[in-house]
């Protein structure tokens, strides 16, 4: 400790016989040094925070920052958005404490409501407490939607009643808050109520009204069976098709061309009348026996014809036996046969039945760029020859259904034309992609080597100063004499000054001829007072 002290006495005594322009010098560099090693120190130091949660509600967000509190766990609150950051190597274990906690719960309550038993509530009670929590499961069911930052659910469900009236339907409004206007497609719309109508029993899809933050109406109230619901559903059902077949062709050419080389667009009439036929044919010469009746007749007849015997005696007293012999007799057969027979016509019936949606013409425009060659101002489009473009159409046609010189068919149209497509504002957003992508590249190599290069920077600009600084004479504790300027250290001789001490120079060119000497002339120096 003594040694330290005499050290700092030393010090002490050195910074005295300075100049103020050097004082001021050392200090300011000093100065700069520590900043540079504490900058360095603290960004390497400094942990990387990632997203813990975001989109959280107040409440919510309250909770989830009391328990790091208490779990000792730095975090940081972004003042955009709100989002909770923690070091990247707790966002896995703090999620997991958060959830064994039950947070974060979300907006509304759900079916946890029914984790504690309550005894002796009403029947009216239990029926509240499902519809909230049947309403607070879809709001968070429905919050996890990418364009939607939170929703609400209100249900309206008929009450039971001893004569049941149709008229009274379960209905349902939903909020919800979306991230930016018009990022909501009607998709995803059509997504919400066909969920919310399958979680509430007897509700139906149209009878579901979604609501916007801003106030618009984004479902439509078109009953489906009505003219109007038809016409729609006939549209998105025609837009749907073309859709499927531009983006078919299209992923079809950026395998050929390129991504980005080729536009199609296809345009379908469709045919949505239901058509039901039936039809009987009748073939006369494909006769069929249904029904043979055959009536065979026998008739046998006797008769007698009376002779010429004149009335009279004789005649009246004539016995049977000489009338017989006397009358003369005639027998007569008739034999009939009738056939009757009933022929069936052979008879075909078909009954067709065409459903609706049939596609009656199909009209494709397939645009696709043309070759650039060289770069920069000296880009050039290059045509492409007939035969490619013919190969392009052929598969296009193939690839969509095309149907053309078909006879009794359709009469499909396809378009194919080149032109050279207009890339400036692609070319202009990828330069400043690329831009930007380069300045956050130099942003993090800046971290990792600007500061530990500033400092070099400062300890060579020190070394400089130090290095241009005048001679100076300082003290260094050595006796002197008033002879005739020279001193003997340790048997060396040196140079005295007019003030009496021993200059820097010869103190240097004393060290390098003999350095141990040195080394125990000093120590003795800074032990003589402790002889004493």
């Amino acid at each position: 400790m003594n040694q330290f002290g005499q050290v700092f006495k030393q010090l002490q005594t050195i910074w005295g016989q300075l100049g103020l322009n050097q004082k001021i010098t050392i200090s300011a560099m000093t100065l700069v040094v520590l900043i540079g090693l504490g900058s360095v120190a603290f960004w390497s130091s400094r942990p990387s925070y990632s997203l813990l949660y975001g989109r959280l509600e107040e409440a919510e967000a309250a909770k989830v920052i009391a328990h790091l509190d208490e779990a000792k766990i730095p975090y940081e609150v972004s003042r955009g958005s709100g989002n909770i950051m923690v070091p990247a190597d707790k966002v896995h274990s703090t999620r997991m404490q958060l959830a064994s906690k039950g947070l974060p719960k979300g907006e509304g309550v759900g079916f946890e409501i029914f984790d504690r038993s309550n005894f002796g509530i009403s029947d009216f009670v239990q029926r509240a407490n499902y519809l909230r929590a049947v309403q607070g499961e879809l709001a968070r069911t429905i919050g996890h939607i990418e364009t939607v930052e939170s929703a609400r659910v209100m249900i309206v469900m008929p009450e039971n009643r001893l004569l049941v009236n149709d008229k009274n339907k379960p209905t349902a409004s939903v909020f919800v808050k979306v991230r930016a206007a018009g990022m909501m497609s009607q998709q995803t719309v059509n997504a919400i109520r066909f969920m919310v109508a399958g979680a509430v029993e007897g509700l139906k899809p149209q009878n579901v009204s979604v609501i916007d933050n801003s106030g618009n109406v984004l479902s439509d109230s078109i009953e489906p069976d009505s003219v109007v619901g038809l016409t729609q559903t006939q549209l998105e059902v025609r837009k749907k098709l073309e859709l499927y077949l531009a983006k078919k062709a299209e992923g079809m050419l950026e395998t050929v061309l390129g991504p980005g080389q080729s536009v199609v667009r296809v345009s379908a009439e469709m045919n949505f009348d239901t058509l039901t036929r039936t039809e009987e044919k009748f073939d006369p010469e494909g006769q069929v026996l249904r029904i043979a009746t055959i009536n065979d007749e026998s008739t046998d007849s006797l008769s007698t014809s009376p002779g010429a015997l004149a009335p009279g005696v004789d005649i009246n007293t004539a016995g049977e036996t000489n009338l017989a012999a006397a009358t003369p007799q005639n027998n007569n057969r008739t034999k009939k046969k009738i056939t009757n027979n009933q022929y069936e016509i052979n008879k075909t019936t078909s009954n067709l039945v065409q459903g609706a949606g049939s596609v009656k013409q199909l009209s494709a425009a397939v645009f696709i760029a043309s070759r650039m060659t060289g770069t920069g101002t000296n880009r050039v489009a290059e045509t492409r020859s007939k035969e490619e473009v013919d190969k392009i159409r052929n598969l296009v046609q193939s690839a969509i259904g095309i149907q053309q010189n078909v006879e009794g068919g359709r009469k499909d149209v396809i378009t194919v034309e080149e032109f050279p497509f207009n890339d400036s504002g692609a070319t202009e957003l990828t330069a400043t992609l690329q831009k930007d992508q380069r300045w956050q590249q130099y942003m993090q190599l800046g971290q990792v080597v600007a500061y530990p290069l500033l400092a070099l920077v400062v300890l060579v600009m020190l070394w400089k100063v130090f290095k241009r600084a005048p001679d100076v004479d300082i003290p260094i504790g050595v006796p002197v004499g008033e002879g005739d300027g020279r001193v003997f250290i340790n048997g060396k001789l040196g140079t005295r000054t007019s003030r009496g001490v021993v200059t820097v120079d010869t103190l240097n060119q004393l060290i390098k001829e003999n350095p141990q000497n040195m080394t125990h002339a000093i120590r003795g120096w800074m032990t003589r007072g402790e002889s004493k």
